[in-house]
Formats: structure tokens, sequence, C-alpha cells
């Protein structure tokens, strides 16, 4: 979960950019409460690169906070989507 000045910036289209450059699947989409959820499943180095992403965002971004939960992989994702 991403707190901060994060929608409207095109922190969703950015994340789902560097997802696909590190080869991670799962997904990100904007919540009610003007935050964004997203979920990442790969390599346990290329998760790491993107939750340190996601402490910066995109340039317009201002990231407040990221709370990270570590679930147990489910290989449940074909790609890295937008969720509406």
């Amino acid at each position: 979960m991403i707190t901060g000045r994060v929608q409207g910036v095109w922190f969703r289209a950015n994340t789902r950019q560097k997802a696909e450059q590190l080869g991670i699947t799962g997904w990100v989409c904007n919540t009610r409460d003007g935050c964004v959820e997203a979920i990442f499943e790969g390599e346990e180095n290329c998760v790491k690169e993107m939750i340190e992403w996601c402490h910066r965002g995109p340039p317009l971004a201002k990231i407040e906070n990221v709370e990270v939960k570590n679930q147990s992989l489910t290989n449940g994702f074909d790609d890295f989507s937008i969720k509406y």
C-alpha cells in the first residue's frame, strides 16, 4: 500500500512499466481512499528493487509511506496489469 500524492500522477502506468522491466507479475490499482495498492511476484531481488522504486515513484508523486506485507508466492499471475 502506497500513500501520499500517488493518484493522478501516472503512478500505476509507471509501476507497470517498471514491473515489466524487472520481470515481475501482479497488479496495481487506485484505492477509494486515495492510495495505491499493488501486488508483486517475482525473483526476490527484483521485488525488493520494485519496492524501493515505490518509495520514490514517478516524478510527480510525493510518497508518504509504503506498507509492505510479505505473503507466500502463488504464481497466480501471467503478467503485470493495472486494475480499474
